[in-house]
């Protein structure tokens, strides 16, 4: 998992009602300290806050790219994804298809 905390995801100056610690913490809690990947910037700042789930190994499944994760909600939902297995292994919770966006073209971004 990819989560954005560079220049406007996970900051109180563009989101300041949101509690960007504890959702982090939330994802290092669930999925482990080592399999979040913190990013600078992931170039999709008009989505903020960018979280990025990748496929289990060998899933044969892509990256998904959610914006807009800025609510406890929204982090369960992911969490929830997560836990039953992630792109390629588990439907995606109906809660997080509108958070669904695409992958910035600029090839520099973390997939």
């Amino acid at each position: 998992m990819t989560v954005c905390r560079g220049c406007c995801c996970g900051t109180v100056e563009k989101h300041p009602d949101v509690d960007h610690t504890t959702h982090l913490r939330k994802f290092r809690e669930a999925v482990g300290p080592d399999a979040v990947t913190v990013a600078n910037c992931l170039s999709s700042c008009e989505f903020s806050n960018v979280v990025v789930v990748r496929p289990a190994r060998g899933a044969g499944a892509r990256p998904v790219w959610l914006g807009g994760v800025l609510t406890d909600e929204a982090v369960d939902h992911v969490l929830d994804w997560v836990a039953a297995g992630g792109p390629g292994r588990a439907e995606m919770p109906p809660g997080l298809v509108d958070h669904l966006i695409d992958r910035p073209a600029d090839d520099s971004a973390a997939s």
